[in-house]
């Protein structure tokens, strides 16, 4: 029995680490049936900013989705398919998880 307000996480993430540039486009992962997902869990180790879009996402600044450091959130994609992300002061991970049943 699924418990209400639960989220189902089968597949394999993707961990990235942050710097003091914008990273290339990187691919948002796929869920377990190999298919993109609608919406993500991020969360992250310091105060880090991302951006998604298609492989052509612009260069994420310090004026994108402020991640909070220990915190974690949940976005719909609305059909993006890349992420950019950049570090706020120091270096740090973010990681960020398909989820199955949104």
């Amino acid at each position: 029995m699924k418990r209400e307000n639960a989220i189902t996480i089968t597949a394999t993430g993707t961990t990235v680490t942050t710097g003091a540039a914008s990273s290339a486009a990187i691919a948002v992962p796929t869920t377990s049936e190999n298919t993109k997902p609608n919406y993500v869990r991020i969360s992250a180790t310091v105060e880090s900013y991302i951006r998604f879009g298609t492989s052509a996402v612009p260069a994420a600044t310090t004026n994108d989705i402020l991640i909070q450091p220990a915190d974690s959130m949940v976005l719909a994609l609305a059909g993006c398919t890349h992420f950019r992300h950049i570090q706020g002061t120091t270096t740090g991970k973010i990681n960020i998880l398909p989820l199955e049943d949104f």
